[in-house]
């Protein structure tokens, strides 16, 4: 062997010595070797929901030398939202075998100052008492059990050498205690890890790790300020109150501020709750709209929304009728209608709704007044009786049905007999500068003395709607004044000799009827004459259908008999058989005429070929 391969060895054995003196040199490791967070996610929460199933996360590792050597992890609020809000952090799991966390809570309340991050010594804990406390190395409850420390992860067993510790954490924000602090929006806060050496009983900051984690919170659909069309509604109404139906809207065109009518706005968002809330804009075509109190009017307006809002309609002297359109930036309604009149009108058209008044007010004329424009006139117009003894009207206002669209006059009865009325623009005669047609009204003072009862119709087909009709007459066989009875007929009301249809009136056995004219009610309707109606669905048998009624004790024991009347119901069956015999007499007679046609053809060829 060469001298120089010699000392090449011998160089070769002394840096290895002098690499392993240089090894068994090293000081002791720390305490806690090193630090690791991983596996950070956020949040989602709702203002209502905000539980373990929204929570944020994240996994503390570490290594450790002896068994008591531990991750020590605080919460602390890093947003203001945040500090008003509180917030749970709890141990999910263990991630590494052997490892034990001492305590499953850290109850945070209020803010800490985020500058506080920066010194270990000045991290504050917040508990649901109320008390700041200063973080202490042992981990303690009050009497009450609420935690006064924080997190300490650590091995289960002691340890010779460096071991590996890790758990999971959840933090989720305090459903039981302050949810009512909750507000849409992004909460952060700061878990801090940090070293705890158990030798030396402190917290060593070289290695702690500060990690950041959020959870958004969303307003829930419930919330939305966004209008939602199918749940959103407008009406137009006179009522000042919140309305729920359409009525047809009328007013004078003359400027006021009251209002001849209003519309209910109603935002509702897509969970139909009325937190939607959005600029109401309203137009018209004619007259303005504006506020309820009318402090903001106009042709088109902007309104701040309030729940279930009230647009006031209101006259600017101009008569017509008004398309009003009413939208917001996520709605726009089907427009509205509402018609404004002149200052007078320029025709009357009277008609008789109750042709036989009675003693004392009764409403019995109808008038159809339009300005110069065709518009109807909705103002105060006037009665006159042309025979005061009989009706003793002389400028008694009438009434404006927005639901019929007329006006409704009554008039006051005095003695039996008839009277010409006339109905007109003004108080007086004098004053007057238009009048209408004269109707002819029956005033009776007559008493009830029978009953009359009829079909609307000889012969219906099976299960037919059919209308019956009871009819009081005085001693001279004239229908009486219409008027609620106590006892019209006889115990059991009225009967048939079949059942009645479904759908059929319910108040055959009532005694105590009411009459009226048809018209007065519904002006769809043609009868004046004051009665009582039924609705009835016809059996589906064939047949004769027979009502039956007697009268009561309203009436005189003359009148107190059996009244009847009768329907023939056609019998299906039978209808059908005639159908068929009246075919087969067709097509007996189509054969018949086939025939001759047949024996005609063959005497012309016949005579062709001859």
């Amino acid at each position: 062997m060469s001298s120089k391969t010699n000392f090449k060895r011998l160089a070769l054995l002394a840096v290895a010595s002098l690499g392993l003196g240089v090894l068994s040199a090293v000081p002791s490791q720390a305490a806690v070797d090193s630090i690791t967070v991983s596996g950070t996610t956020a949040g989602t929460a709702t203002t209502t929901v905000a539980d373990s199933l929204t929570a944020a996360s994240f996994t503390v590792e570490g290594f450790v030398n002896v068994n008591m050597d531990a991750l020590r992890i605080t919460l602390i609020p890093k947003t203001s939202n945040a500090s008003a809000q509180g917030a749970y952090l709890t141990l999910v799991e263990t991630t590494v075998s052997g490892t034990l966390v001492d305590t499953t809570l850290v109850n945070i309340y209020g803010g800490a100052s985020t500058a506080a991050r920066a010194a270990a010594a000045a991290l504050k804990a917040y508990n649901p008492d109320g008390a700041t406390r200063t973080l202490v190395d042992t981990v303690g409850v009050t009497s009450s059990g609420v935690p006064t420390g924080n997190f300490m992860v650590r091995t289960d067993t002691n340890v010779a050498a460096q071991a590996r510790i890790g758990a999971k954490f959840r933090m989720q924000l305090d459903s039981n205690n302050v949810l009512s602090n909750l507000t849409a929006g992004t909460y952060t806060y700061t878990a801090v890890v940090r070293a705890y050496d158990a030798s030396q009983t402190t917290v060593t900051d070289a290695k702690t790790q500060y990690v950041d984690l959020t959870i958004t919170v969303a307003a829930p659909a419930s919330a939305s300020k966004v209008a939602n069309a199918a749940n959103s509604q407008l009406f137009i109404n006179t009522s000042s109150s919140a309305a729920s139906a359409d009525v047809a809207v009328l007013g004078s065109a003359t400027a006021s501020a009251t209002p001849i009518g209003y519309l209910t706005v109603k935002l509702r968002n897509a969970s139909n709750t009325n937190s939607a809330s959005e600029s109401v804009t309203v137009t018209t075509t004619v007259g303005q709209v504006g506020n309820a109190a009318g402090t903001i009017k106009g042709r088109s307006v902007v309104l701040e929304y309030a729940t279930d809002m009230l647009v006031g309609i209101y006259g600017d002297g101009t008569a017509g009728t008004a398309t009003i359109t009413v939208s917001t930036p996520s709605v726009t309604f089907a427009t509205k209608t509402a018609t404004f009149y002149g200052a007078a009108p320029t025709t009357i058209v009277a008609s008789l709704i109750n042709s036989v008044a009675g003693a004392g007010s009764t409403t019995a004329v109808a008038a159809v007044a339009k300005d110069s424009a065709g518009v109807i006139f909705g103002g105060t117009l006037y009665v006159y009786s042309g025979t005061v003894g009989t009706a003793s009207n002389a400028g008694s206002s009438c009434s404006y049905n927005a639901t019929n669209q007329r006006h409704e006059c009554a008039i006051t009865g005095v003695a039996s007999g008839t009277t010409a009325i006339t109905i007109r623009d003004a108080a007086t005669v004098a004053a007057s500068t238009v009048a209408s047609n004269a109707v002819t009204a029956t005033v009776s003072t007559a008493a009830p003395a029978s009953l009359s009862m009829a079909w609307d119709k000889a012969t219906y087909a099976p299960g037919e709607k059919a209308t019956l009709t009871v009819t009081v007459l005085d001693s001279t066989g004239k229908p009486v004044s219409a008027r609620a009875y106590n006892n019209l007929y006889l115990t059991g009301g009225i009967t048939f000799n079949q059942a009645v249809g479904n759908g059929s009136a319910s108040d055959y056995t009532t005694v105590s009827p009411t009459t009226a004219a048809p018209n007065l009610a519904d002006p769809t309707k043609t009868g004046t004459i004051p009665v009582k109606t039924y609705t009835t669905y016809m059996p589906m048998n064939g047949g004769s259908m027979v009502a039956t009624v007697v009268g009561g004790s309203d009436l005189p024991a003359a009148g107190q008999v059996k009244v009847t009347a009768t329907a023939t119901v056609t019998d299906s069956g039978a209808a059908a058989l005639a159908a068929v015999n009246a075919l087969a007499t067709t097509v007996a007679s189509l054969k018949t005429l086939i025939t001759t046609l047949t024996n005609l053809v063959l005497k012309i060829q016949k005579k062709v070929k001859a």
